[in-house]
């Protein structure tokens, strides 16, 4: 493979980290047709690069920062969220919005105050040579300034990003230490979506390549080295964004979004494109290794898992799907192209009968979902999730023109018990981020706690860091947090809790 062409291989799996929100060797199975993104009239709009997407081109500090309510003195940590944020745009034309530079935005709480906002590009080689900073040691292969989460884990600050690049780790106020292997453990590609069980102590990752033949299901032990590694064969080199995990099962999604070899020959900015003659199926895999079980279904775009648990001789999938095919690659817009917005999905896979059955849970709009941590792998209630305008009406420019439909900017909780949804709805320009769920310390409810999310401030220009009581949803926030600057749509985040 030619240097021209691993740069766009590595260039197109990155994008594809955040489609929804490398390191081997192996060998491509046989190319198969593929669905090229319908063109549209020429546009100078690059709507990924606008409104709510613009990057922002200061790194800023700032300090005390004024609150509208009161910040509960129990919240005692950092909340971090990771996005692109490109850094020395030429030209747009040659931009896609998921290889932005990774950006994470951060705000330290401590015994009821707001002390400070950071926001930081990752400093991978390539950032530190647009910066024109050094780059200590040598550059790692695959390097790229991860953008798409950034999680905790024992006691460290990971940036993730799938199909290649090593975590990037940050010290406490944001600074980049440097890359991260797991104890010297790490061979190969990690993923943008780990899961960490608490019960077990153990983090997993579904790790793809557009040159394996296989992904890899990964294991870190408690000690935090990666103790198992199992390979499992699929064709044609398929993204494999997100996984889910249970008790003793893990849940592997392959759909017909595949590594293009002639796209990436030929330079594309996303090698990776739609193919309708990749079967859609889950498979299911003991977690402590053995045979995958794979079942076929109707082929769709999942993009985020919300968890997922064992129900006797059944495991449950909730998941934001959007409708197939989806085009990661877009159409000339510079970002992805879909033919509906996500919706949740449950899908409930029967082991005895052999058969998934799907059904949508909530057909509104919405992304990111995300449950209460502590329940990872476990059964769950409770979910919450994002709804952005700007988003769903950037994602679904298929003629140039979004569709006849009025969106809504809201943060949405769900009960998955009772079949119900509470909205809290956001004014018209005050695009939503992803909402992280905090428990309240000492908590035995499920949904004791704060949903937490960046929401963008129309009348100040600017981000608010916004904080709803979890059991009072709908009820006005206990905490607006106002920023010195805009925190872009991006993708994922974490509460960070002080040790």
């Amino acid at each position: 493979m030619t240097d021209h062409t691993r740069r766009n291989v590595l260039r197109g799996a990155a994008a594809m980290a955040a489609a929804g929100g490398l390191v081997g060797t192996g060998a491509l199975g046989q190319a198969r047709p593929a669905v090229a993104a319908p063109q549209t009239p020429t546009t100078h709009r690059f709507p990924f690069l606008e409104g709510a997407f613009a990057p922002v081109t200061e790194e800023l500090t700032a300090f005390d920062l004024p609150v509208t309510g009161r910040v509960p003195r129990e919240l005692n940590g950092r909340y971090l969220r990771n996005g692109p944020n490109v850094l020395g745009l030429e030209d747009p034309r040659a931009h896609h919005w998921m290889l932005g530079d990774g950006m994470v935005h951060g705000v330290r709480l401590r015994d009821g105050r707001a002390e400070w906002y950071r926001n930081r590009w990752v400093r991978s080689s390539q950032v530190a040579r647009k910066l024109g900073e050094p780059y200590p040691g040598p550059v790692p292969p695959d390097d790229f300034p991860c953008n798409t989460h950034v999680i905790p884990y024992r006691g460290r600050i990971l940036t993730l990003q799938e199909s290649g690049p090593l975590p990037y780790e940050l010290d406490n106020e944001l600074n980049t230490v440097g890359t991260y292997d797991f104890r010297g453990t790490l061979k190969g590609p990690l993923t943008a979506h780990t899961k960490f069980d608490v019960h077990a102590g153990e983090l997993h990752a579904i790790a793809y390549y557009p040159t394996w033949d296989h992904v890899r299901h990964l294991v870190v032990d408690p000690t935090g080295r990666v103790s198992r590694t199992t390979k499992i064969p699929v064709a044609d080199a398929p993204m494999i964004h997100d996984f889910a995990l249970t008790e003793h099962h893990v849940v592997i999604l392959d759909m017909p979004v595949t590594f293009d070899p002639a796209g990436a020959e030929r330079g594309d900015i996303v090698p990776y494109v739609w193919n309708d003659k990749h079967p859609a199926r889950v498979g299911v895999l003991p977690r402590k290794g053995g045979t995958v079980r794979w079942f076929e279904v109707d082929p769709v775009y999942y993009s985020h898992t919300l968890n997922a648990y064992e129900e006797g001789s059944e495991i449950v999938v909730d998941m934001t799907n959007f409708d197939a095919p989806f085009f990661v690659a877009g159409n000339g817009s510079g970002g992805p192209y879909a033919t509906s917005t996500p919706r949740l999905d449950r899908w409930t896979i029967d082991l005895r009968h052999g058969r998934v059955r799907t059904r949508t849970l909530d057909d509104r709009p919405q992304e990111f979902p995300r449950v209460n941590e502590a329940l990872v792998s476990r059964r769950h209630r409770y979910g919450y999730s994002a709804a952005s305008a700007e988003m769903a009406q950037a994602y679904m420019t298929v003629d140039g023109n979004p569709p006849d439909r009025a969106f809504s900017n809201a943060l949405i909780k769900q009960d998955l018990l009772r079949g119900t949804t509470q909205v809290h709805r956001l004014p018209r320009g005050a695009a939503a981020s992803e909402a992280v769920f905090v428990p309240r310390e000492h908590s035995t409810a499920e949904d004791d706690g704060y949903a937490i999310a960046y929401v963008h401030n129309p009348d100040r220009g600017a981000s608010d860091l916004v904080i709803l009581a979890a059991q009072d949803f709908t009820g006005e926030p206990v905490a607006r947090i106002h920023l010195p600057g805009r925190v872009p749509l991006g993708f994922h985040g974490s509460w960070i809790p002080d040790a």
